[in-house]
């Protein structure tokens, strides 16, 4: 399975992007939906997860409560709203999916299928 992300950008501190990432027909459908981020010389970090059915989701510390993800079943995408950013969420993000179907504590290791990332660098 093939994901692609797309939406990265330049932003001002406080503004908002928003990320989407697609995969070839129905494919994420079946899966958790994650992104991650890694910043330059740091290691990569969980950012948002979602189910399948997108009953729930799980969100890193860092930005519970400023980002949303979401699905759209019908599109087979899924989006990662982001308000209220900050200087230090510049990274670059990469989607991915897993076959673990619920949980917490979501690592790299739990997601089999990645995307290349994409740049989002929010200025001071």
């Amino acid at each position: 399975v093939q994901l692609q992300a797309s939406g990265g950008g330049l932003v001002q501190a406080g503004g908002s992007l928003r990320l989407s990432c697609i995969g070839p027909g129905n494919s994420l459908n079946i899966y958790t939906t994650g992104w991650f981020r890694q910043a330059p010389g740091q290691e990569r970090e969980f950012v948002a997860a979602i189910t399948w059915n997108g009953v729930r989701s799980y969100y890193g510390a860092s930005v519970e409560g400023r980002f949303t993800i979401s699905r759209d079943d019908a599109k087979n995408t899924v989006a990662l709203q982001m308000n209220d950013l900050k200087s230090e969420d510049t990274a670059i993000y990469y989607c991915a999916a897993s076959r673990r179907l619920r949980g917490s504590n979501w690592q790299s290791s739990d997601f089999i299928f990645w995307g290349r990332g994409t740049q989002v660098t929010v200025s001071s």
